[in-house]
């Protein structure tokens, strides 16, 4: 009820173009206490004191305009149950899809998130279509010169050359500087997912679940993905000798693949 409602309220404003759902909700793979992530599509933004004047009629706790990384309101309705929502420009969101989807762009981790968020969320409000024909015009195959751009350029990041994560990730591991150790994983991770989901022609589900989603929805898989991943993280911190041996096997059954 306080969802229908406080869509419907944000809806009525002349500044938003469109409204989707994203997430578990969208996908019907939540719980009663799953968070809501809601994206409003805006001519321009409203003002603090226009969206607060929506949010205390639904909610009980407010965050207004974090910038973490997009601007959002952080709220807790008042059955408990969290949403955020983040506020955009659906040009700049167009500009960022036709980077990567048409003109086959890559990022160095995530990157076709947004195409996967477009795809996969839940038009709730489009004021004049237009939301709609974007997911319309980027509903298209996978393109394989994106793919080979991420799988070219995420070979490289991972191993071969002398800023490769794997290459930091040793030294930094030999020298005791765990912080370091710990941001470079973590990068060699987030290279690694991208690169898988390309190799299966996936979008990036971003940041959470990444092992299940692969294990899931990837025809194509290095041996023992989980396990390896799993006894690599074990080991950055417990068993620091051992790293190098499993980066060496991560990247050997991913070539394996290739």
């Amino acid at each position: 009820m306080y969802f229908e409602n406080l869509v419907k309220d944000f809806s009525a404003l002349p500044e938003i173009r469109a409204i989707a759902l994203g997430g578990s909700r969208a996908g019907g793979s939540f719980d009663e206490k799953s968070d809501y992530d809601l994206y409003l599509y805006c001519d321009r933004v409203p003002d603090e004191k226009t969206r607060r004047s929506i949010l205390e009629r639904h909610c009980t706790y407010m965050e207004i305009s974090n910038r973490f990384w997009e601007l959002e309101d952080d709220c807790t309705f008042k059955d408990g149950v969290d949403i955020d929502i983040l506020y955009r420009s659906l040009e700049d969101f167009e500009r960022g899809l036709i980077d990567v989807v048409e003109q086959c762009h890559t990022y160095n981790a995530y990157t076709t998130c947004m195409w996967h968020n477009l795809l996969h969320s839940k038009i709730l409000y489009d004021r004049d279509g237009a939301l709609s024909a974007l997911k319309e015009r980027f509903d298209v195959p996978y393109p394989e010169a994106l793919r080979q751009n991420i799988i070219e350029n995420h070979l490289k990041l991972l191993s071969g050359h002398l800023p490769s994560y794997d290459r930091q990730i040793i030294k930094a591991s030999e020298r005791g500087d765990l912080v370091s150790v710990n941001h470079r994983a973590a990068a060699f991770l987030e290279t690694y997912f991208d690169l898988i989901f390309a190799v299966n022609r996936l979008t990036h589900p971003g940041e959470k679940r990444m092992i299940e989603y692969a294990v899931r929805n990837c025809a194509i898989l290095p041996d023992q993905l989980e396990e390896n991943v799993t006894s690599l993280l074990h080991d950055l911190s417990a068993s620091p000798d051992r790293v190098r041996d499993d980066l060496t096997l991560i990247l050997h059954d991913l070539q394996a693949i290739l």
